[in-house]
């Protein structure tokens, strides 16, 4: 089992909210309006971590290792929407959620293949750390440039963590896993040819709830995802690329090969089709 190492190693660096935080260095005069709102939409968009957990309790109860392992990641998921809250309560309260902003986003997803579904969020944390590092950069108040780089330190720890998870899934399915994940990184990893962010947060899940059944879809802003990160903190090409860099070296890592762009990952995915659809003929 994975689940007790993995608690051991997170619980080492797990920082605390009062003693970790500078909140003493706060400078009001080096916080925007703008800023303080998208300090707002970033906290209840964390809160998503609620139905992403249930999700996955749901779509993996044969797995109790890995559902052991959601009590850490839904533990530190929601203590990232609680600091930026803490933040807004001690400097913006007027712009703290409220709680029904927060139940807004608590749906229910509609079921999904586990290991296609372990792919995409190990490719989500990927990008949120990358997403956190560069609002870092762009916010100019001190301590919440402290607190999103420490969130893009805890996402970046827990993409690891589903790694662990991907390569144990691989030791038991084969191919079946590789496919999965690679169906999934594929896509992942062509965020620059859609018109839309690829994240969880901003993806379709509940046919019924169409359109209304991303993240983003049910905030209080639900156009503020794509202005912060193309108009704010101005997440380009070369960030973009970051991202793809970090999908296609991961994968190469798994599948035991070496993926330098997104066309050598599909065509290694249509590779472990063949043998199906041959077979099938």
């Amino acid at each position: 089992m994975l689940y007790p190492e993995l608690f051991k190693q997170l619980e080492s660096v797990r920082w605390d909210m009062d003693k970790d935080i500078p909140w003493d260095r706060f400078d009001a005069s080096l916080l925007t309006d703008e800023q303080a709102q998208t300090i707002k939409m970033n906290a209840i968009t964390e809160w998503a971590a609620l139905p992403a957990t249930e999700m996955f309790l749901r779509d993996n109860r044969d797995d109790s290792d890995f559902s052991a392992f959601m009590s850490i990641w839904f533990f530190e998921e929601q203590k990232h929407s609680l600091v930026l809250m803490e933040y807004l309560r001690r400097f913006r309260p007027e712009l703290v959620p409220t709680e029904e902003e927060l139940h807004q986003i608590r749906f229910e997803f509609d079921p999904a293949p586990a290991l296609e579904t372990l792919m995409l969020h190990f490719c989500g944390e990927i990008r949120l750390n990358h997403w956190y590092r560069r609002a870092s950069e762009w916010h100019t108040e001190p301590v919440i440039k402290h607190i999103y780089q420490t969130l893009s330190q805890d996402e970046a720890r827990h993409g690891g963590a589903y790694l662990r998870y991907m390569k144990r899934a691989i030791a038991k399915f084969g191919d079946e896993a590789r496919s999965a994940f690679a169906k999934v990184g594929v896509l992942m990893a062509s965020a620059r040819r859609t018109a839309q962010a690829l994240h969880p947060t901003n993806l379709h899940v509940n046919k019924a709830l169409f359109p209304n059944d991303t993240i983003q879809s049910r905030l209080p802003d639900p156009e503020w995802l794509e202005r912060w990160l193309d108009s704010q903190i101005h997440f380009d090409a070369v960030w973009e690329n970051k991202v793809v860099e970090r999908i296609l070296h991961n994968m190469s890592l798994l599948m035991d090969s070496s993926f330098k762009t997104v066309q050598e990952l599909n065509r290694f995915r249509k590779s472990l089709a063949a043998p199906t659809a041959a077979t099938a003929s």
